[in-house]
């Protein structure tokens, strides 16, 4: 059986000038804390979207979900309706799931919710900085639709609120708020 390599491992055989999406997001993106409540809802749609698939296909389609989601605009996304609904579904450069669709949608709403009472999405997130991810998870279940282990492990990792987006021995592990200098 071959042994899965680490995220890490693959990006960092790629050549620095790579033209490879991974390249960049891994350098740049992975594993690195977001302030924006738009930028933290497009990282949800897209690991709710990539759930089944390979995270490249969803990096490759990731400008056509920006188009079809109104850039990621919470506001407008929540406020989508079956014309919306019915268009997504039909955008063949996005992943054509209705149940994902659905959850995009749902969790806009969900985020707005949290926005009103605690400020920010961000905000409500960063008053639980110190969950686990049992916790995390119990508190995701509670708030958003289509949010199971592995997709709300891969979120708070690739926020920068989980550790483990990045092998110790990665250079950009280093730039990421969980590296300790000794």
């Amino acid at each position: 059986m071959a042994v899965k390599k680490h995220y890490c491992d693959f990006c960092n055989e790629l050549p620095v000038d790579s033209d490879n999406l991974n390249k960049y997001y891994h350098d740049y993106e992975y594993g690195f804390e977001l302030t924006d409540d738009n930028e933290l809802f497009e990282r949800l749609v897209l690991e709710i979207n990539q759930a089944g698939l390979s995270w490249n296909t969803i990096l490759q389609k990731r400008t056509n979900f920006q188009l079809a989601y109104a850039g990621f605009n919470i506001a407008k996304v929540a406020s989508f309706n079956e014309k919306d609904i019915e268009r997504l579904l039909q955008d063949s450069g996005i992943i054509r799931n209705k149940l994902k669709v659905n959850a995009a949608i749902y969790n806009a709403n969900q985020i707005i919710v949290l926005q009103r009472e605690f400020g920010s999405f961000k905000q409500w997130l960063d008053l639980h900085r110190d969950f686990l991810l049992k916790d995390w998870l119990k508190l995701f279940k509670k708030h958003f639709k289509f949010v199971g282990g592995e997709i709300v492990n891969e979120f708070l990792m690739s926020t920068a609120y989980l550790s483990g987006s990045h092998r110790e021995d990665c250079a950009i592990h280093k730039k990421t708020r969980f590296y300790k200098q000794e």
